[in-house]
């Protein structure tokens, strides 16, 4: 078979606090419904007065509000008064091959029949934390009415913000999967999906695309 390029695509995300678990999630489904060809069931989700695609699949699904849920507890955990805290999430696709036989001892050892995984298309996504300048992450004293009033316009102006950058992440993973067809393996196998994924926070930097021997 011929070697096909790899693509990968990176999707920057600023999110505030009490909106990041929901938007991120929103992305992910948003990634998985243009990638996930099996039949099945349509549903959405409201997020910040958008709706998006959710895939119905109870393994995905789960597997989604782990990760989220994952990186929303090192957002927390490294959170300061200045916000900016940041962290990733990586998505990978994976086409099964026949691994190639090794001389004669494949066969007779019984590796010329196994399959190996080969990554075909990688999504990365960066997550910001953005907190309003005047919040210190703790409550404002009940007599700063002011200090309150300046976090409440700020909160407000960063929640209005994140509709349109939303809509704007999720129409920009529409234009790629619309446009960049060519690199898709052909569907060989009756299985219900597939094309094995994984979703990882923090993935690492090295990797290389290659066959690997863990999955999530």
């Amino acid at each position: 078979m011929e070697h096909r390029k790899r693509p990968e695509y990176v999707l920057e995300v600023l999110a505030d606090p009490t909106c990041v678990k929901d938007i991120v999630r929103g992305i992910l489904h948003t990634i998985f419904f243009h990638r996930y060809f099996p039949s099945m069931r349509p549903s959405s989700l409201e997020v910040l007065d958008l709706t998006l695609p959710v895939v119905a699949d109870p393994e995905l699904e789960t597997l989604i509000e782990t990760r989220v849920g994952q990186l929303v507890r090192q957002l927390s955990s490294t959170s300061s008064p200045s916000g900016g805290s940041r962290g990733e999430l990586g998505v990978r696709f994976f086409e099964k091959r026949r691994r190639k036989a090794s001389g004669l001892g494949g066969w007779l050892t019984g590796t010329g029949r196994s399959e190996e995984e080969i990554c075909w298309e990688v999504w990365k996504l960066k997550i910001t934390l953005t907190t309003p300048r005047t919040e210190t992450g703790k409550a404002c004293p009940p007599s700063d009415t002011g200090q309150y009033a300046d976090l409440l316009r700020e909160r407000m102006t960063l929640l209005r913000a994140e509709a349109p950058a939303l809509q704007k992440t999720a129409m920009t993973i529409v234009k790629i999967v619309n446009r960049d067809k060519d690199h898709i393996p052909p569907i060989t196998t009756s299985e219900t999906n597939p094309f094995p994924y994984e979703i990882l926070l923090n993935p690492r930097a090295e990797y290389d695309g290659k066959s690997i021997g863990f999955f999530s």
